[in-house]
């Protein structure tokens, strides 16, 4: 009796463990572009397969807010110069880039997100959303956020659209909070304004054995269309939340604060992204490492890890590809003339 139990464990085991895809290491991951000096955050691929990409204004020098990368991997200012020539110590202006963090590509618009902040000191004027039609690169629409819907210290991070609902969703990672953009009629709700599942948990992470000082409250976020759930989760915390859109959309701030549901206890993430398969894919920042969760399940795992894993900021999806970029954040102490970042890709099982 006890020979078959251990036989039937050990298939039971070998069977557990064939269900798991094996960890991907760096000889299955690609390079797709890099910059040189040039610290990429933002990442978005639309239907067509057109890249795009974005360069925060962190510091001086930055070249281009906004580019497309073409097939060669070289890169054209996105939708020309001019949106491009904003430098630190001129006056804001309404049609050129001052300080973008993200870009979104949903269906033939690109959504480029300006936090208005320019290294961290401070809003200019009112954050703003530039939708570009992406056949033309012609502006559509600018969305304006209204001034209950930002703090000065704010730094809207991060965005999904919801063409279901007339939405987009938005993480403020200077300031606790999240935002919700109506499409339609370009008002704007800030709600969990500093709540707990919206603040940073810590204010560091160790990083290869050494710490990196900081405190990033709610910064990624990611869209269950088929489930209408919004997920998001601070930087430099642990605990990955979620909400029904609905109530996002119509509850009061009390409903909005009880409908707040912690999934799980997670890594440390920056970006994050659904595939169609309802599997979370994110980084573990601390320990160069990308997570996949599949939210039904709850089975979480480490899918891709490696040295071309470096500070996995912000992901997207075209044809079984998940791509990402490495902003490499943590390792930055000075001038990032001579540093490469990176655009890599991993085929997906």
């Amino acid at each position: 009796m006890k020979r078959i139990l251990l036989i039937l464990t050990i298939t039971t085991l070998i069977g557990c463990k064939s269900v798991n895809s094996p960890t991907i290491s760096d000889d299955k991951i690609e390079g797709v572009a890099s910059f040189k000096g040039q610290q990429v955050t933002g990442l978005s691929i639309s239907d067509q397969g057109r890249i795009f990409v974005n360069f925060p204004r962190w510091r001086k020098a930055v070249v281009n807010s906004v580019v497309e990368i073409d097939k060669n991997g070289i890169s054209h200012a996105f939708p020309d110069k001019n949106w491009n020539s904003w430098e630190i110590g001129q006056a804001q202006k309404d049609l050129v880039f001052i300080a973008v963090q993200s870009v979104i590509a949903s269906e033939d618009e690109l959504y480029v997100l300006d936090t208005r902040n320019p290294l961290f000191k401070g809003v200019l004027d009112n954050p703003r959303v530039f939708v570009f039609d992406l056949e033309t690169q012609i502006l559509k629409r600018t969305y304006i956020f209204q001034e209950d819907s930002f703090h000065q210290d704010s730094y809207i991070n991060d965005l999904r659209i919801d063409k279901k609902k007339g939405k987009a969703y938005f993480t403020d990672s200077g300031h606790a909070g999240l935002v919700v953009l109506d499409l339609v009629d370009g008002t704007t709700k800030r709600v969990l304004d500093n709540h707990y599942s919206t603040l940073a948990e810590k204010d560091y992470l160790i990083i290869k054995g050494n710490k990196w000082n900081n405190t990033v409250h709610s910064d990624g976020i990611a869209l269950d269309l088929e489930n209408d759930q919004l997920y998001y989760h601070s930087l430099t915390g642990y605990n990955l939340y979620a909400i029904p859109t609905d109530v996002l959309i119509n509850g009061t701030q009390e409903d909005i604060q009880k409908e707040v549901k912690l999934i799980k206890k997670t890594p440390a993430p920056d970006g994050m992204l659904f595939d169609s398969k309802g599997n979370l894919y994110f980084a573990d920042l601390e320990n160069q490492k990308i997570m996949k969760l599949n939210i039904s399940s709850g089975k979480m795992n480490t899918f891709a890890e490696g040295e071309k894993i470096k500070w996995a900021d912000t992901f997207s999806i075209y044809k079984n590809a998940l791509y990402y970029t490495n902003s490499r954040i943590n390792e930055i102490n000075g001038p990032i003339t001579d540093m490469e970042f990176s655009i890599n890709k991993i085929i997906l099982n």
